[in-house]
């Protein structure tokens, strides 16, 4: 048997790790300013990390929700203190795309309505629902195609409200920072916007949180900075630093009741065990100050670079827009200068590393991006 060949790979095989830092099969380091799609929260193999977990493995990695398991109400209590969510109720699964899937359906639930608002340029998932919301038609199976999906202009307020004019809308998901679509950083107004349609026709607000959450902009979930709540948050990716945890939180005008939502591995004894130490981890190196820190370093020198079209995000969630001659850059990064970054199509290079990265990471990363740009040909005027 031979893999499903899906992915386009890096010839490169990674087998350590230590904060920030990873090293392939031959020895080689890489800085890592990835994090493996914005999963590496707390830095690789995090001592803490690795004993919370190593000391969970030797009572018991699993049993199902038909038990008991204290883990679960400790990670609610400690996710609650850390965001500031108190009042809100958790519900943990295993991916991002199963937390927005479970979103979408619990607010369906809540009002009866079928309609969702999504947004060009986003990415909420590849499940069924999930997907659909996505825009993105090469990866929308026939089988996921629905009427019920309205994809509307990015931070469009007068499309937003006739959108909601037939009284008919569901929920609207709506990522704070694009990740996918480039680093597209929803304006404070237009969450206000949804926040107060939502209200008027009991509407439910998603807030993505998927990849712009847990801390990475420097407050808990990007959209935060509006000063308005979303009625369900969804969560993943850094949550578990590298296990495979996922989660909504859910604000108390929604009620549960049995059988509404469920999950085998969800919420499993070394995922919360997982998910309290990243938030441990969190309080205790302070990393969402960091995270605030570094990243408005970060932004603040890059926009200094006259090759580079335009820096977007918040936080360590960074878009860098180059010009078509330079999209070669990203590849030269890895390959040459040992660092790995993720993009965003066409040209965007993105920035999404563990939130305790050092002012020095950040250093080297700006002195290699000087020097590969400094070679490039100066056009004649």
């Amino acid at each position: 048997m031979k893999l499903f060949d899906v992915y386009p790979i890096n010839p490169i095989n990674i087998v350590r790790g230590q904060g920030s830092l990873v090293y392939d099969d031959k020895g080689q380091e890489y800085l890592d300013l990835y994090g493996g799609h914005a999963v590496i929260s707390i830095g690789h193999t995090n001592p803490h990390y690795v004993k919370r977990l190593e000391d969970q493995l030797h009572q018991i990695g699993f049993y199902s929700n038909s038990v008991e398991i204290p883990l679960q109400k400790q990670l609610a209590e400690k996710l609650g203190h850390v965001s500031g969510k108190d009042d809100y109720q958790l519900f943990l699964c295993n991916s991002g795309a199963e937390a927005n899937e479970n979103a979408l359906k619990l607010a369906s639930f809540y009002n009866g309505k079928k309609k969702v608002i999504a947004f060009k340029g986003s990415f909420h998932g590849r499940t069924s629902l999930a997907v659909a919301v996505t825009d993105n038609p090469k990866i929308v199976a026939p089988v996921n195609e629905t009427d019920n999906v309205i994809f509307l202009p990015w931070c469009e307020e007068t499309a937003l409200e006739q959108a909601f004019a037939k009284n008919e809308i569901s929920s609207v998901i709506i990522e704070g920072i694009q990740g996918v679509g480039g680093i597209h950083v929803a304006s404070e107004s237009f969450l206000q916007k949804i926040r107060s349609l939502c209200d008027a026709h009991n509407a439910v607000f998603i807030a993505d949180s998927v990849q712009c959450g847990y801390g990475r902009t420097g407050k808990f979930f990007s959209h935060d900075f509006s000063d308005v709540n979303a009625d369900i948050y969804t969560m993943a990716k850094g949550m578990g630093n590298g296990f495979p945890v996922g989660g909504i939180i859910i604000s108390p005008k929604i009620q549960p009741s049995y059988g509404m939502l469920g999950t085998t591995f969800g919420g499993n004894h070394l995922a919360c065990a997982a998910g309290l130490a990243v938030l441990e981890v969190m309080e205790r190196d302070n990393l969402m100050q960091n995270a605030a820190n570094v990243g408005a370093y970060l932004i603040s020198e890059l926009k200094k670079f006259k090759q580079v079209k335009e820096v977007r995000g918040r936080g360590l969630m960074i878009g860098i827009e180059l010009p078509a001659e330079l999209a070669h850059v990203r590849k030269e990064l890895l390959f040459t200068h040992h660092i790995f970054t993720g993009e965003a199509k066409p040209n965007v290079i993105r920035l999404l590393p563990a939130l305790n990265l050092t002012k020095a990471y950040a250093d080297r990363f700006l002195e290699t991006f000087s020097t590969i740009l400094s070679q490039q040909a100066v056009p004649q005027i």
